[in-house]
């Protein structure tokens, strides 16, 4: 059952590679995006960073609540000039991405106390049963995001000229 816990983030991986591969690719990125993108990424290794490094408590979980729901809102800042610069195509799958956000950081906030063997209901033990798979995921989950922030800053801002493409 553990691995319904990490399916809203491999569909969330999904889009993100489609969304990436295809349509940023063939439209290009403003500066706008160029900037705001890392940003967004950013937040989101925040989320899974503080789950991994800070222990489990109640007054963690307000805190994780909160940095997840800035987050959550956050990714959604550049839609009102998406409009005018993605087709509707690349508008859908952006809805289904802020649809996947918040309820994979949720299953993060899940697993976080299974992996650090805090006592929980019942009821989530029986679905995420699997610490030790639930840890290496959450580890290659921030390892990949970081990654990805790296590639975003390093090829939107130095490698990719606007002018050869967006002209």
């Amino acid at each position: 059952m553990w691995k319904l816990g990490v399916l809203p983030f491999m569909l969330q991986a999904l889009c993100m590679v489609f969304d990436e591969g295809y349509f940023h690719l063939r439209r290009g990125l403003p500066r706008w995006e160029r900037i705001g993108h890392p940003i967004d990424t950013l937040s989101v290794l925040v989320c899974m960073g503080f789950i991994l490094f800070i222990p489990f408590s109640k007054t963690a979980l307000i805190i994780y609540i909160a940095l997840a729901s800035f987050s959550s809102i956050l990714v959604t800042k550049d839609e009102f000039v998406h409009k005018e610069h993605c087709p509707a195509s690349e508008n859908w799958l952006h809805a289904v991405l802020f649809t996947l956000h918040p309820i994979a950081l949720a299953c993060a906030g899940f697993i976080w106390p299974i992996v650090q063997g805090v006592e929980v209901a019942p009821w989530i033990t029986s679905w995420l049963d699997n610490p030790g798979a639930l840890l290496f995921f959450l580890k290659a989950q921030f390892g990949t995001m970081a990654l990805f922030l790296i590639y975003q800053i390093i090829y939107w801002n130095f490698l990719w000229k606007y002018e050869l493409y967006c002209k």
